[in-house]
């Protein structure tokens, strides 16, 4: 664009516009003429539309990423041995008893869902029936 149209000032006004409209006139042939940097709509839609599926299939992998670890987690924590023991004790002066403290035990043992060992399963569909039977 030619910048000394711009910065000329003619003496009268009808001069003035003339180079005003032929300024804005060059200015708009250039711009649509000019293909230089210029993305084509249905090439930006095919772009987005790749970027988009990928998105889809990275967060996809990201939720079973994820799920794994968490059923990791609970593998870890399902396999934890909660068993204890613990004696009592007591505090005598000859045949008089003071206090005592019982001891308690528990044996853990393996629990149904303990290191992925349920199934989820669904019934077979059943008909409506009456709530009496």
């Amino acid at each position: 664009m030619d910048l000394s149209l711009l910065l000329s000032v003619p003496t009268n006004s009808e001069g003035l516009w003339k180079n005003v409209y032929t300024t804005r006139e060059k200015t708009m042939k250039q711009l649509l003429q000019d293909e230089a940097g210029f993305i084509v709509s249905a090439e930006l839609v095919l772009i987005a539309t790749i970027l988009v599926i990928g998105l889809i299939v990275g967060l996809s992998e990201v939720q079973h990423a994820v799920v794994a670890e968490l059923n990791d987690v609970g593998d870890a924590i399902g396999a934890v041995n909660q068993s204890y023991y613990f004696s009592g004790f007591s505090k005598q002066d000859g045949w008089a008893l003071h206090a005592f403290t019982r001891g308690s035990s528990f044996a853990d043992t393996q629990d149904d869902c303990d290191n992925n060992q349920c199934d989820i399963a669904c019934d077979s569909p059943v008909d409506e029936a009456y709530k009496w039977q």
